[in-house]
């Protein structure tokens, strides 16, 4: 019996080595396109953007047969506990996930009724004064009731980290009574410690999706939690952005940094966890994560995750079970927002490809945190610091935490860093301001600032500076709240200045040890934001495109990103327990930046445009966010991009489509968009089967349908905005609009390009009745072969007063 036990454990353990996770496809359509033809099933397909009906018997009787079919095959193939079954797919994509060998991989790929086998992969995370700087309080909010009704009655889906539930931001109570949700069906895990629910009248779902990270051995319960609990910040900074109650007050340290407030305070939150701190997550979880959520009927989707890489098998980006599940979310009537990505700002670093979904990229909002240093011999070094000042009109000695150290050959640790108060010589810090270098530490995270406050408080000093002496490109500094002075000093040059007044100040004896120190300085109050005219700007981290349509990164005829939302410093809730950003942990909101921030601003302001208009599909919500999006900034510039310059310094350019996409969202325009550019499920499909490189039978893996060719080119697909990526002559493409508004309207259309390629339209203007649809014709013609994009716009110009803008980027090539 014993020996048994240890076989048995043995070849267990040779299992868990040699298994990996494996995303499944099946012949035969999911719930959501199955037009019948099986024995005893009747059809359970919705038409373009409407919702799973998931209370009919039809679907649920449709479910179990899918999950038998599952099962049933892994049971032929495989003997019993040779292999794990993780989850079924069954209402987007029909499949499962399962973790077994690569030989069992290979087995199931050459099996009837297999379609395709993909490799699991990880996703990462791509990581308030906003509602004021997109007008929402004062043009948006009160078109719908005020703060206290914006986004009432729909249901925001978030697939991310979890959520900290007990954060004022997600509070129920003294709130207005929330009404039934009847469209609404999803689950609420209990804390498994508690035994309370995760849900209150704000919170409607709550669940958790781990199988995959269990499988392949990267889930610790004691660090990620076994529940919907956040055990990383990143998630409750999401929810709070698009959904987090008005009005919370916003204090830190004893300071008030104002109220925060979601986008859409009244809509609902639904959590779908399939993140986790140290290692991100898996596409397996989060699949099934997004599954979930459009079975229980969310209205839109917050997506802030992208993936590490491709999974090897995928030729196309827009094809991967990851995309083909929010093709059929979309299809099921759920707007996607989805981070763009934190690769800029380099070309073609987009994570976010398929004209579904809506790409997001970060901008930077009007509020900018400065502070100074005031030297004694009267010099003023900018920097940032969210801090109070000095005390008013002294100045303080400066000492260098390398020249107060107890004993400076003892020391495991980077002592400039001023991590460990116990390493320096109080005696020598109380009452001054310590001088700490900002090493490589704080870049990876191993250092932070908020150790830097605590060194500082606990030795008695009036205050630090962070001396940055040397920088990486792409390093980013962001400000840290602080309760007592502090500085950083980003700027190479003015830390040179600080170092040089130092060393001069300070006198030493023949060992280095210091005699005296004469160098004096103060710190000014950092706790008030300046507001920049010249916002908004493009963010130096935010992915740019062009967009690709393969992983050999050919260029696609769509334009990605496709909107640009603020993403910079943006303040909202985070957990106390929240280990995704040093500087915050234990505190209960955060001031971080990333596409990850963006994407649930416009998850947020598509729920005000979707409670306005609940019949609306996914594309046309799209449509009104786009076309109403601004290039202007609010000095009345083209919007401007941080880049890199020769040098490696960060410097401001002129921005391109390729940043921004069709601008900055503007959401009082988005209410009243005068024109759509709608789409639906067919539409999708037919930019798929035009697109050279994608073979029908891959789109026919992924969407159960054969090919439509009527759409004869992917740029005729019904965007908010036009892509050629390899014009060669002339080339005329086709839009159709619809006049969503309850007013006939007559339009004029212009069209203006850079000078390589001419730009036509027709007809020059159209009338439309309230309802109606027409179509007009863009004609290119390459004038000269430049070899790189030109940029331009098509504008149509109501009688009415409604603006509608498209971007268009296009490539000349020779014949």
């Amino acid at each position: 019996m014993d020996i048994g036990m240890r076989i048995f454990v043995v070849s267990a353990l040779l299992f868990t080595v040699t298994a990996d996770v494996y995303i499944v496809t099946m012949d035969g359509d999911p719930i959501i396109s199955y037009k019948g033809g099986e024995n005893g099933f009747e059809a359970t397909a919705v038409e373009s953007d409407e919702r799973i009906d998931t209370s009919s018997e039809l679907v649920t009787l449709y479910a179990r047969h899918l999950e038998r079919k599952h099962d049933m095959i892994l049971g032929m193939l495989f003997e019993e506990g040779s292999y794990k079954k993780l989850y079924s797919y069954k209402h987007l994509i029909n499949g499962f996930a399962a973790h077994v060998s690569p030989e069992q991989a290979e087995t199931l790929r050459r099996a009837p009724g297999v379609k395709s086998v993909d490799k699991d992969w990880k996703v990462r995370r791509l990581t308030t004064h906003t509602p004021e700087f997109l007008g929402l309080p004062t043009d948006v909010w009160p078109t719908g009731g005020g703060f206290d009704r914006a986004g009432e009655d729909i249901v925001i889906g978030f697939v991310d980290s979890g959520i900290y539930p007990h954060h004022p931001s997600f509070a129920s109570h003294h709130r207005l009574p929330y009404g039934p949700l009847p469209h609404y069906k999803g689950k609420c895990e209990e804390d498994p410690h508690t035994k309370k629910s995760f849900c209150n009248r704000k919170i409607v779902g709550a669940q958790h999706f781990a199988e995959a990270a269990k499988a392949a051995g990267a889930f610790n319960p004691d660090i990620d939690y076994a529940s919907p609990m956040d055990g990383d910040g990143h998630g409750s900074h999401t929810a709070a952005i698009a959904a987090g109650n008005n009005g919370i007050q916003l204090r830190m340290h004893g300071y008030e940094f104002g109220r925060a407030s979601g986008m859409a305070p009244r809509a609902r939150i639904a959590v779908y966890k399939a993140l986790y701190r140290l290692f991100g997550g898996f596409v397996a979880d989060v699949v099934a994560a997004i599954d979930q959520a459009v079975h229980d009927g969310v209205d839109i989707l917050s997506l802030s995750v992208g993936p590490n890489s491709p999974p090897t098998t995928t030729k196309t980006t827009f094809l991967n079970p990851f995309d083909a599940t929010l093709l059929g979310a979309v299809k099921a009537g759920v707007f996607v927002a989805q981070a763009a990505g934190n690769g800029g700002p380099f070309p073609k670093t987009l994570v976010s490809y398929s004209p579904w979904i809506t790409t997001v990229a970060a901008a930077i909002d009007d509020r900018r945190y400065k502070n100074h240093l005031t030297l004694g011999n009267g010099k003023m070094l900018a920097g940032m610091g969210l801090s109070p000042p000095t005390r008013p009109h002294r100045l303080y000695t400066l000492v260098s935490a390398n020249d107060v150290l107890l004993d400076s050959s003892s020391s495991k640790y980077n002592p400039s860093d001023c991590q460990r108060p116990e390493v320096f010589n109080k005696k020598l810090v109380m009452g001054n301001i310590l001088l700490c270098g900002y090493s490589f530490n704080f870049v990876v995270g191993t250092a932070s600032i908020k150790k830097v406050v605590a060194t500082a408080k606990h030795l008695g000093a009036a205050g630090f500076v962070l001396v940055v002496e040397n920088v990486s490109p792409g390093t980013k500094f962001d400000p840290v709240p602080s309760a007592i002075p502090g500085i950083l000093i980003t700027d190479v040059s003015k830390s040179m200045d600080l170092i040089d007044y130092y060393n001069v100040s300070t006198s030493r004896d023949w060992t280095g040890r210091v005699k005296s120190f004469k160098a004096q300085g103060s710190i000014g109050d950092g706790l008030a934001p300046v507001l920049h005219k010249s916002a908004p700007q493009v963010a130096l981290f935010s992915a740019r495109g062009p967009n690709t349509k393969d992983f050999s990164f050919q260029d696609a005829d769509l334009l990605k990103p496709d909107i640009l939302a603020p993403g910079f410093l943006i303040w909202a809730a985070w957990c106390p327990n929240g280990t995704d950003e040093p500087n915050y942990v234990g505190e209960g909101f955060a001031l971080i930046s990333g596409t990850s921030m963006a994407a649930p601003h416009i998850a947020g302001i598509a729920a005000l445009v979707k409670q306005k208009y609940p019949q609306w599909s996914p594309a046309a919500i799209k449509s009104a966010l786009m076309t109403t999006s601004t290039v202007i900034d609010r000095a009345g510039r083209l919007l401007q991009a941080q880049q890199y310059s020769d040098t490696e310094a960060v410097t401001l350019v002129k921005a391109t489509p390729f940043d921004y996409g069709s601008g900055h969202v503007n959401p009082s325009a988005a209410l009243d968009p005068g024109l759509i550019f709608d789409a639906g499920y067919e539409d999708y499909l037919g930019f798929l089967c035009t697109t050279p490189g994608i073979s029908s039978h891959e789109i026919r893996n992924y969407t159960n349908t054969r090919c439509n060719y009527e759409m004869k080119h992917p740029s005729n697909f019904n965007s908010p905005s036009i892509a050629v990526s390899h014009l060669v002559g002339s080339q005329t493409i086709t839009r159709r609009v619809t006049n969503v508004a309850e007013i006939e309207e007559t339009y004029t259309i212009t069209a203006r390009m850079q000078p390589s390629i001419a730009i036509e339209v027709d007809p020059p203007a159209m009338t439309l009745r309230p309802g109606a649809s027409r179509t007009f014709s863009v004609t290119m013609t390459v004038r000269s072969v430049s070899g790189v994009y030109s940029f331009g716009e098509v504008k149509l110009k109501g009688s009415r007063g409604h603006k509608v803008r498209l971007p268009v980027v296009a490539l000349g090539h020779r014949r």
